[in-house]
């Protein structure tokens, strides 16, 4: 598979562009370099966003390209005048349309393709997807939804006024400047998701054994009691305390106030 993949990679980017164009636009260059310069991608297909009148056969459901004149396309922003110019050149049904960006890369992996499509949605192309086929590939298409796409003639005339005309091209440029804020954000996202390192496992410490805590509170509360001498000698000391007390309590008790007549005062009495 990754030998295959190698191999798809090198013959798609080594093949002619075969773009209306001829080359990848300019808007999107760093999006598609950044892509096809990492070992996980390389694109298949992109345009940055355009705005485009094509005349089609007259009644004509057909509106593949080849089927197609080109009466105006530009990846920039357009004019009034622009879009006058085209549909004067009508000779069929003509059709307005600005699409936004979209965006085809392989993915070497299926977790490759959901990181894309995770930075694609959340940078506002919220109609991507991924799709991966019976030979293996795996495809991520980038899109967006704020198309537009509105007919402007039939059979060679204009059915709307040319106010109308100078308003759509209002709103056309509106939607690209918000495709180019898009693109914008898509290609930071896609920096960081690419760059970002992936997180190191630490080493889990061993949980402390319970027994050894114990154990040293137990020493310390051993430590903390006194011996049987030292038990001895406190309980000795607070019993001489306590003796002392009681004498010198006994003292108070007959001094003053006795009623024990003193040995002088008893021996007046026989004089």
């Amino acid at each position: 598979m990754e030998k295959t993949f190698s191999q798809w990679k090198k013959q798609c980017l080594n093949k002619l562009d075969l773009s209306k164009k001829g080359s990848v636009d300019e808007d999107i260059a760093n999006i598609v370099s950044l892509l096809n310069g990492r070992e996980e991608y390389f694109t298949t297909s992109s345009c940055s966003g355009r705005v485009t009148l094509i005349d089609r056969a007259a009644g004509s459901s057909d509106i593949h390209k080849q089927n197609c004149v080109w009466l105006f396309v530009s990846h920039q922003k357009c004019t009034p005048e622009d879009l006058m110019c085209g549909v004067a050149r009508s000779s069929g049904d003509a059709v307005f349309k600005f699409e936004p960006l979209v965006l085809h890369l392989q993915c070497r992996r299926l977790d490759d393709a959901q990181l894309m499509h995770s930075v694609a949605v959340n940078s506002g192309f919220r109609n991507s997807g991924l799709t991966v086929s019976k030979t293996g590939k795996v495809i991520t298409a980038v899109r967006s939804t704020h198309g537009l796409e509105v007919p402007l003639t039939h059979e060679g005339k204009l059915l709307v006024e040319d106010e109308y005309i100078h308003f759509l091209a209002q709103i056309a440029n509106q939607k690209m400047e918000e495709n180019l804020r898009r693109i914008h954000r898509f290609y930071q996202n896609l920096q960081s998701a690419l760059t970002k390192e992936k997180p190191q496992k630490l080493p889990i410490p061993n949980p402390p054994i319970a027994q050894k805590p114990q154990d040293n509170q137990l020493e310390t509360e051993r430590a903390e009691e006194p011996t049987e001498e030292e038990q001895q000698r406190k309980n000795t000391s607070v019993y001489k305390r306590r003796r002392k007390r009681e004498q010198h309590h006994r003292a108070d008790c007959c001094h003053g106030d006795s009623l024990v007549p003193d040995l002088d005062d008893s021996l007046d009495l026989f004089a």
